[in-house]
């Protein structure tokens, strides 16, 4: 049996949740949160979608000279997809839980704890995209058991051995179950951070909220633990090696 097919069995085509063609609510440091339980947004499967992609100065582009090209100058950053050939860029998407019974803990793909989506923590990862393909990294929330969840911790951690998030533009997408998606971009420049708290997702007074935080820290995991008081132990994780 297949991923989908265990979410939700006869019924894959309901991953297809939000729309790419509805308008799409960016959250920034001024208008930071939004209510999904308002939106009526709270129920089905909630997909939060990772994609990043190279600046062309890391990529060879930019580099002609300005004297031949002075527009150039004006002209803002250029993005562009890459291929592993490029670059080495391997961004990873997790999610620290808490549900409302105390149990704690992640989903990541280091230690291969990929959660399940139609039992607790009720959040699953579909996969580990380590070349920042189109389709990227992707969890599932089943808010369908909301009353179980109490927060939601999505990061973005850099695995060793790449590039800072300096070198990237990295996007995270909430896609709803019925509204416009909800985009968080990850543009600021922090060259020596490792990881990133990107949004909070929490259960207040029965209100589903989502709340931008993009915090970049200079550790990993345990620190956006103690940043955020999870409590949980952390120890040396590593990943299978890629399939060829």
């Amino acid at each position: 049996m297949g991923f989908f097919d265990g979410l939700r069995p006869g019924r894959a085509a309901d991953f297809d949740s939000g729309s790419a063609a509805t308008n799409a609510i960016e959250l920034t440091k001024r208008h930071s949160q939004v209510s999904l339980t308002r939106q009526d947004a709270a129920t089905g499967n909630l997909r939060i979608n990772l994609t990043w992609r190279m600046r062309t100065s890391d990529i060879g582009g930019g580099r002609e000279s300005l004297l031949r090209h002075p527009l150039k100058a004006l002209r803002p950053p250029e993005v562009m997809g890459h291929s592993q050939s490029m670059v080495n860029v391997d961004l990873d998407l997790g999610c620290l839980y808490e549900l409302t019974d105390g149990t704690k803990g992640v989903v990541q793909p280091l230690g291969g704890l990929l959660g399940d989506v139609n039992a607790p923590p009720y959040v699953k990862l579909s996969g580990d995209d380590r070349f920042g393909s189109a389709s990227g990294e992707t969890i599932y929330v089943n808010l369908d058991h909301r009353e179980a969840i109490k927060r939601l911790l999505v990061f973005v951690y850099i695995y060793d051995q790449t590039p800072a998030f300096d070198r990237t533009h990295a996007i995270v997408t909430l896609y709803p179950s019925n509204g416009p998606r909800i985009e968080i971009g990850l543009d600021e420049r922090h060259p020596q951070a490792r990881s990133c708290a990107v949004v909070m997702i929490e259960n207040l007074k029965d209100e589903l909220v989502v709340r931008r935080e993009v915090r970049f820290v200079y550790g990993f995991q345990a620190e956006l633990d103690r940043l955020y008081g999870w409590g949980l132990q952390w120890g040396r994780g590593y990943k299978a090696k890629a399939e060829k």
